[in-house]
C-alpha cells in the first residue's frame, strides 16, 4: 500500500494508476540482458508490453540493439525518439502501411516481414520511388500456424524473388515459438521448442547454400527465453515481457529470476461483508486475461469479480482490517494487455515517485 494523498510533481496520484517499481524492473532488464548476452545473441525486445520510448531507451543503454514493434504507428513512434534499428513484425499488407514504412525508412533502418511476394513488390516500388531501402525478412511458419511461409522450397523461392527486387534488402528469416510457450510440462516444452527452432536453423541453412543473405535470424519470447538462447542459428531475440516480471511468465517452466514490478494502484471504495472489499479498478484498467491480477502484500487475499469498473477481492482473516479509502497495489498478471490502458508509468523508487512515463505508443495500432 502507498499512502493516501501522495502528492509530488505538482499533482496527486488518483487511482487506479500504473505503477512500475523501479528497482525490480532495473533488475529484470539487466537479468534479461545479460542471459541473452552470455549466449551470444542479440536482444531486440518487443515494444508491445511497454510502448513507451523511455522504456525502449532503457533496453538499448543495456545492451538491446534495437527495437521489435507489431505495427507501423509504433514503429514511427520509436524512431521520432531516436531508435533507430527497428523491426516492424506485423506484414506490410495495404497502401497507407506501405506508405509509411518506406517513408520511415527515411529516418530509422527499419526491417519488415514477408510471408508472401504480392507484400513485398509494393514495399519494392514505393521505397524506389523514395530512393530508400528497406530489409525484409522471411517470415517462416515453424509451428505457430499464425503468419509465416511453409520453410523449406516455398520459403526459398520467396526469398530469392525478394534479393530480386530493387530497394529491398533481404537480410534474413523469422519465426515465433509461441505455440509452444504456455506448455506446463518442462520437458515437452523444451523438446517443441527445440524442433521448431531447428526448422528455423534448417531454413538458414537453405539460404546460405543457395547463395541468399541470411545475417539475421529472429525469434523468441519470454517465455521460451532460456531455451531459444541456447538455440544453434538463431541471432538475436525478440523477448521483452520478462522486464516487467508478469506472473503470466514467471509460473512457467524455465523462466525464473523476474520478479513482478508493474502494479496497479487502487482504493477500496466499498466493504460490503467482512471478506470481501471493492476496488475502483475493473477490466478498462487491469487485464484478467492470460493472468489473473494478484493482491499485492495481501497472501490471504484474491481477486473473485472483474467488472468494468469495479474489482471484488475475496478476504481472508490478514487482510480484513482494510477500510474505505485504503489503498491496494494489484500485481498485472500480463503487462501486454493492461500497459497500453492507462497514459503513463508512475515510477517509484521504493515509496517515492522518482519519474513519469508517458505511454507514447497507446493506441497505435495501425
Amino acid at each position: 500500500m502507498r499512502h493516501e494523498g501522495w502528492e509530488t510533481f505538482g499533482r496527486r496520484l488518483e487511482t487506479p494508476s500504473l505503477c512500475l517499481d523501479l528497482d525490480r524492473f532495473e533488475s529484470n532488464l539487466l537479468t534479461m540482458a545479460r542471459s541473452i548476452a552470455a549466449k551470444n545473441k542479440q536482444w531486440r525486445p518487443h515494444s508491445k508490453c511497454h510502448k513507451s520510448p523511455e522504456i525502449a531507451r532503457q533496453q538499448v543503454a543495456a545492451g538491446a540493439i534495437g527495437v521489435t514493434c507489431a505495427k507501423v504507428s509504433e514503429a514511427e513512434i520509436f524512431a521520432k525518439a531516436g531508435i533507430r534499428d527497428i523491426l516492424v513484425a506485423h506484414l506490410p499488407v495495404g497502401p497507407a502501411r506501405v506508405d509509411r514504412i518506406s517513408k520511415l525508412c527515411q529516418t530509422a533502418d527499419v526491417i519488415v516481414t514477408c510471408d508472401h511476394y504480392v507484400q513485398a513488390e509494393p514495399l519494392a516500388a514505393a521505397c524506389q520511388q523514395l530512393g530508400v531501402t528497406c530489409r525484409v525478412l522471411v517470415d517462416i511458419n515453424i509451428g505457430m500456424n499464425r503468419t509465416g511461409i511453409t520453410p523449406g522450397r516455398d520459403a526459398l523461392e520467396l526469398a530469392r524473388a525478394i534479393d530480386r527486387l530493387p530497394s529491398l534488402k533481404l537480410a534474413g528469416i523469422m519465426g515465433y515459438e509461441g505455440h509452444a510457450m504456455p506448455v506446463m510440462d518442462a520437458e515437452t516444452k523444451q523438446r517443441l521448442i527445440r524442433e521448431s527452432l531447428g526448422l528455423l536453423n534448417q531454413s538458414r541453412t537453405q539460404f546460405l547454400e543457395a547463395g541468399l543473405c541470411c545475417d539475421i535470424v529472429s525469434a523468441g519470447g519470454t517465455g521460451s527465453l532460456s531455451y531459444a538462447a541456447e538455440a544453434e542459428g538463431i541471432t538475436e531475440l525478440q523477448s521483452g515481457g520478462g522486464i516487467f516480471g508478469d506472473p503470466f511468465y514467471t509460473r512457467m517452466p524455465g523462466v525464473s529470476g523476474y520478479e513482478p514490478a508493474l502494479t496497479v494502484l487502487c482504493t477500496v471504495v466499498s466493504r460490503p461483508s467482512l471478506d470481501r472489499a471493492i476496488l475502483d479498478a475493473g477490466r478498462k484498467a487491469i487485464t484478467a486475461e492470460m493472468h489473473p491480477p494478484i493482491v499485492k502484500g495481501f497472501p490471504d487475499a484474491r481477486v473473485i469479480m472483474h467488472n468494468a469498473e469495479h474489482i471484488g477481492v475475496e478476504l481472508g482473516p490478514a487482510s480484513r482490517d482494510l477500510k474505505i479509502g485504503d489503498l491496494v497495489e494489484l500485481i498485472v498478471g500480463y503487462a501486454d494487455f493492461t500497459a497500453f490502458l492507462h497514459d503513463e508509468f508512475f515510477c517509484f523508487r521504493g515509496d517515492q515517485l522518482e519519474a513519469i512515463w508517458p505511454i507514447v505508443g497507446r493506441g497505435k495500432i495501425q
